[in-house]
């Protein structure tokens, strides 16, 4: 596999004992899962509900393609179809986008990563997701009362004096919410200091769990600043306080002001966990190191911090001052560079690299692919004179999507299939994952870059009835919305299947380094049955030695004269 990374021999037992079952028998019934401590349980319950979630902003989503199919809008009147949009927002937004990476793959892999047992904090793990599905209820109870109609942004003062909709459950649910994810995001930052293995100092950690460690960061920082803004929506709401209203003094574009200052971390809190899932993939895949190691570190803190300073570029026609616009616009120009970074890194890791096209693999290069077009696209939107032409149309959802959707769901689903046979104990049969990673890189491009273009030609987004031509984009946005739709349903399927049927899986069925390999697949319950010690830094990989398998292969093993864990 790699050279000697990880002590004590590779010629003993995994780093895990299965004489006591796996972390999926240490209990079977509801009552064992519902109150569990283990990080690597509380994990799949989550992946059960954002899974759930996932589906209702896309049921959502695809009956607004059906709508936008024609120019009159034949199936939802004007109120209906923004509470349509809100859903989808509300729900894609703060109950997949936010915790999905996170709360699953993080919940999951960083005790393994750094070699700890769990998490600092078990007990408030498990609130966490209760807190979670308490805010799932009250956005499932707004929906079944009638829905909201203010747009996932919630603009005052239309939310906050004369929307008709449930605004004050809608906010509720959000506020819950946060406070879930300021939970994960502590337990985070405290195991990551107190519970690394001996020899896992922070230039040793995996890019996975650095990414982690700066989403908890942005977590705890900029949630709160969310909390205040909707309770100042639920206070003017419910109590008549002039806080948004300018007829009595108030100020709208204040909640603005607080809105973007968290939302625009939110991106990050979004897509910085892709980030660590795809230089993971990556350097497997490609058999080496990840090219500049600490400078992917840096650029990884420098988004996470630049983050802070931009949100201004969403309020370029909101009135402020053309000098506060041109900084929020050089601001913006700034945090592309370590993204940018990122991005070089990865592709200069794949040069003269043994590239496997794994499943994982596909849905690393689709990230790639989608991940710059929608960066790219920020530049537009950072510029000052194109940003008011192109305000409030497609193009913006269309850059959005870009990042948040093909960016932040590419990688999920890469994530998915990497780590689904140490998660399972299972290996997923790999030609139908490779066919939908394929099927999702274009069925995303055919439904989000039409937009693009009738975002730019004048199209407004949040309308549903339109001029006539741009009703070819919108067919074809529709068309392209339906195979992503298939790409998105056939790991159910498939991943289903390869619980009874599938493979059974090696402790390392990929070759790859990382504490999470060297334990059993799945892991015992306590994850590690001797503590690890790490000697040497991460991705320590020899392409003419070692290389992943492939389905109905045996896995290669490479000769290890050392004896040493990898």
């Amino acid at each position: 596999m790699s050279e000697a990374i990880f002590e004590p021999a590779r010629r003993q037992a995994p780093l895990g004992d299965t004489s006591e079952g796996s972390y999926l028998s240490a209990g079977r019934s509801l009552r064992s899962w519902l109150l569990t401590t283990d990080h690597k349980r509380i994990a799949l319950l989550y992946f059960g509900s954002i899974t759930f979630f996932f589906f209702v902003g896309g049921i959502a989503a695809t009956l607004i393609r059906l709508e936008l199919i024609s120019p009159e809008g034949r199936f939802f009147s004007n109120d209906a179809y923004n509470r349509l949009f809100t859903l989808h927002g509300v729900v894609m937004v703060w109950f997949f986008l936010v915790p999905s990476i996170p709360t699953t793959f993080g919940n999951f892999l960083l005790p393994l990563m750094i070699g700890a047992k769990d998490m600092a904090f078990p007990k408030l793990n498990l609130l966490s997701w209760y807190l979670n599905m308490i805010g799932g209820v009250f956005v499932i109870a707004c929906l079944i009362l009638g829905g909201v109609d203010t747009g996932w942004t919630f603009y005052a003062p239309f939310s906050s004096l004369f929307s008709n909709g449930y605004v004050v459950l809608a906010a509720v649910a959000v506020f819950v919410s946060g406070f879930s994810t300021i939970a994960t995001g502590v337990n985070f930052i405290v195991t990551i200091h107190v519970l690394r293995a001996p020899g896992m100092t922070w230039m040793r950690l995996p890019l996975f769990v650095w990414t982690m460690y700066a989403t908890a960061l942005v977590i705890v920082l900029a949630t709160p600043v969310l909390a205040v803004s909707l309770l100042l929506i639920m206070a003017e709401r419910l109590f008549g306080l002039p806080i948004f209203d300018p007829a009595n003094g108030g100020d709208p574009v204040l909640f603005q002001h607080l809105f973007w200052f968290y939302s625009h971390p939110a991106v990050y809190i979004m897509v910085l966990p892709s980030f660590g899932v795809i230089s993971e993939l990556i350097a497997c895949f490609a058999r080496r190191r990840v090219f500049g190691y600490t400078a992917m570190i840096y650029a990884i803190m420098a988004i996470a911090i630049i983050g802070f300073f931009v949100w201004g570029h969403h309020m370029f026609v909101a009135g402020m001052s053309p000098f506060a616009a041109i900084m929020f616009s050089f601001l913006s120009f700034v945090v592309a560079v370590p993204s940018a970074i990122k991005t070089f890194n990865w592709t200069f890791t794949l040069y003269r690299g043994q590239i496997y096209f794994e499943a994982p693999m596909l849905y690393a290069l689709g990230f790639i692919g989608l991940f710059v077009i929608g960066g790219l696209s920020g530049l537009f939107t950072a510029s000052l004179p194109v940003d008011i032409h192109v305000t409030d149309s497609y193009f913006v959802v269309a850059h959005f999507h870009y990042i948040m959707v093909g960016g932040a769901v590419s990688a999920f689903f890469g994530a998915l299939h990497f780590w689904w046979p140490k998660i399972t104990g299972r290996m997923a049969p790999d030609g139908w994952a490779r066919f939908a990673a394929i099927l999702m890189y274009f069925g995303f491009n055919f439904t989000f870059f039409p937009q693009f273009l009738m975002g730019y030609l004048g199209m407004n987004r949040r309308y549903h009835h339109y001029a006539p031509e741009f009703q070819i984009y919108h067919v074809t946005s529709s068309a392209g919305a339906a195979v992503l739709a298939a790409a998105y349903a056939l790991p159910i399927f498939y991943l289903t299947w390869s619980l009874r049927y599938g493979k059974r899986a090696e402790p390392n069925p990929w070759g790859a380094t990382g504490l999470e390999w060297q334990t059993t697949s799945p892991p015992p319950k306590d994850n590690f049955t001797r503590i690890p010690v790490v000697t040497q830094e991460p991705y320590r990989y020899h392409p003419e030695k070692e290389a992943p398998g492939h389905e109905g292969t045996e896995r290669r093993q490479p000769h290890d004269p050392q004896g040493t864990v990898a």
